[in-house]
């Protein structure tokens, strides 16, 4: 094992002298870069820096290493992974600073981002999601059969993750071409290693996923460049995950304002004898490869280009405030081509109709990938995608280890590799394991950077089947909030083939819920072949004066039992199909109409989607409503299993009175 007391040992093996030199410039670049920045930091032209010194090698010898069109995921210390992949100085600098020409619109900041131009998929602040896409980048390789490698970074602190783990299990299950490069540098923030993780080190968690893991010392850039290109050649011709350990330290504090304080300084002073830089220029000089002379104008070079490059960057003006590009980038651009239901038609239970949709998709878009818990030859626990392998095989439809954030992180990344994915979560109760994913990547990308996620979930959702707190939960509401997200929910079989194939056609992440109770209760005759049916737009259900209902899911359903029993009721009953686009105009002119409304849905009643949509309607009917708006819902408790405990939980007997009393009003 490589220790802080080994100095530095460098073996050129036959690598050229032009080879030697364009390492040491790629290493002294970020270091010169890096000493500016703390200066324009102290003098607040800079808000934040994450500094990266001393761990230069790690950056610069692995993204060397690798073909320019392989793709990178680094972290906040990873600056020589951008400078190796050639990104203008001044795009870097606007980025940092907020400006235009950064990668961000100013609406991220230092390294937040990504880029396909250079094929860097940059980090965001939770730890360890990066490790889930690189999967996915990699998954598109391999099906591609293009023989790339991908490379993704990770601290040891952010190894403690759960992600680290999942992404990890799924490469070596799927056998996926991913370099793991985990800097060893000694500290999460301020916590040591030892409370961190008790593992030796972290070549010794390889044997546990069935993976090569070597160690190198993370500061030799020679040591780490010849690795790396070995590796990545060998992994081209035979795709599989290793592990890379890289022994290096952090010099500085995990960011600036935090400094570096706790660190005893006999480790500062021994770490700072490895400096990647200086031990390095050594080395070549010794070698009789460059002189002083070199060095000085190599230092110029640089300097210059940093202070030009900076010029430019001030030079720009911040963004002014646009909300209508706001909130126009919040989604990929997308225009339907409607394709008309028509032909012949067959009658299709519910669950009959997603497994068609899925089918068709498949044939439509071959870029397109499933993945999920047993679904390959078991057909999923409700038997949508039976005999889906016999038809498409199992490289495009994946069963998954119980890794719900890597998955999810999966289809993130086949998006960023031109692809398109579909991941069941088994039980919409089951994407807590994957939220993050969802909430802050997916949701945020094309915002953030302009990289849509192309990736539609499939969310089995309700209860209603006794099947207790953990299978029965309505949680659409938990994503109605979060802007980036689309959100279907179709009450019948029709429309949940239509929406679902125009999910697959839309570029942007859509979460598709499908209530499991519906599966095998409802059927219609539906038209066998390929129809869309828009996002936006509500379905009127039944029409009529009296008052309006405002609806989505089972609750259709269930108003529609309660005006069979009360035909004196006449009402317009609305249902959403989609909640994200949500179709205000129809609620707006049916309340208009009516007078009355009431909004109904399966969720719990606090903080459920009903709030919203009872909001919306005072907002902009009030002049016209004769009572005021009635919200119905499920008890504010988890979903009790017991069948009696059940159906006193759901809304379905109290909106019949609310229903009548509004009539009444």
């Amino acid at each position: 094992m490589i220790t802080a007391e080994t100095p530095i040992r460098y073996d050129r093996k036959k690598y050229s002298d032009e080879k030697l030199i364009k390492l040491y410039k790629g290493v002294l670049k970020p270091r010169m870069i890096e000493e500016k920045m703390l200066v324009l930091l102290r003098q607040g032209r800079i808000s934040k820096w994450f500094s990266g010194i001393g761990q230069e090698a790690g950056s610069v010898g692995a993204a060397m290493a690798l073909n320019k069109e392989e793709y990178i995921l680094p972290m906040h210390r990873n600056l020589g992974v951008f400078t190796s992949r050639e990104i203008p100085l001044n795009r870097l600098f606007s980025q940092f600073q907020g400006k235009p020409s950064g990668f961000t619109k100013g609406r991220d900041r230092s390294f937040h981002f990504g880029t396909q131009e250079y094929h860097i998929i940059g980090m965001i602040s939770h730890l360890g999601p990066q490790l889930g896409l690189a999967d996915g980048i990699a998954l598109g390789n391999l099906l591609k059969e293009n023989n790339k490698v991908t490379l993704v970074y990770s601290g040891d602190g952010g190894a403690s993750e759960g992600d680290f783990h999942e992404a990890l299990n799924v490469a070596a299950v799927w056998d996926l071409p991913v370099i793991f490069a985990i800097e060893n540098n000694g500290y999460g923030l301020s916590t040591p290693s030892n409370e961190q993780f008790r593992c030796k080190q972290f070549i010794d968690k390889g044997i546990g996923y069935g993976m090569e893991a070597i160690q190198v010392d993370g500061n030799n850039v020679l040591e780490v460049y010849d690795t790396v290109k070995r590796l990545a050649e060998s992994m081209r011709k035979n795709p599989r995950p290793i592990l890379l350990e890289l022994i290096t330290f952090r010099m500085r504090g995990h960011e600036e304002a935090s400094g570096n304080k706790y660190v005893p300084k006999e480790l500062i002073e021994t770490w700072g004898r490895k400096d990647p830089l200086k031990n390095y220029e050594l080395f070549l000089l010794e070698e009789g490869v460059i002189d002083e002379k070199m060095i000085s104008n190599f230092r110029i070079e640089i300097k210059e280009e940093i202070e030009h490059c900076l010029e430019l960057a001030y030079a720009e003006t911040l963004p002014p405030p646009n909300t209508e590009l706001e909130l126009s980038d919040i989604y990929m651009p997308f225009q339907l081509n409607e394709t008309p239901s028509q032909g012949n038609k067959t009658n299709k239970r519910y669950i009959d109709a997603i497994s068609d949709g899925l089918r068709l998709a498949m044939h439509k878009h071959e870029n397109l990938i499933l993945m999920g818990q047993d679904i390959a030859d078991y057909g999923g626990v409700f038997k949508i995608t039976e005999g889906f392998v016999q038809e498409f095989g199992k490289k495009r439809v994946r069963n998954t280890p119980l890794c719900e954030a890597a998955i999810v992180g999966s289809g993130f990344g086949l998006s960023i590799n031109g692809m398109k994915a579909m991941v069941e979560m088994q039980f919409a109760d089951f994407v807590t394991e994957g939220f993050n994913q969802i909430i802050n990547n997916l949701a945020k990308s094309h915002y953030r950077w302009g990289q849509n996620a192309d990736v539609v979930i499939r969310m089995p959702t309700g209860a209603g089947v006794a099947a207790g707190p953990f299978h029965s939960q309505s949680n659409e509401a938990w994503f109605f909030h979060t802007p980036g997200l689309k959100i279907a929910y179709p009450a019948f079989a029709s429309d949940a083939k239509g929406l679902l194939l125009t999910a697959f056609e839309d570029p942007n992440p859509v979460l598709f819920f499908e209530h499991k109770a519906l599966y095998r209760s409802i059927s219609e005759d539906i038209t066998d072949d390929y129809y869309t049916i828009p996002f936006g737009k509500a379905r009127l259900v039944k029409e009529g004066n009296d008052l309006s209902i405002v609806a989505y899911g089972m609750a259709v359903h269930w108003a529609l039992e309660t005006l069979e029993k009360h035909p004196e009721i006449k009402a317009d009953l609305i249902d959403l199909r989609t909640l994200v686009p949500l179709d205000k105009e129809a609620i707006i002119n049916s309340v208009n109409k009516t007078g009355k409304a009431i909004v109904f849905h399966e969720d719990t009643m606090t903080g459920g989607i009903g709030g919203e949509l009872s909001s919306l309607i005072n907002e902009i009917c009030f002049k016209n409503l004769d009572a005021p708006v009635i919200r119905s819902a499920s008890l504010d408790t988890p979903v009790p299993m017991n069948a009696e405990l059940e159906l006193n939980f759901l809304p379905q007997s109290r909106f019949e009175k609310q229903l009548v009393d509004l009539w009444k009003y």
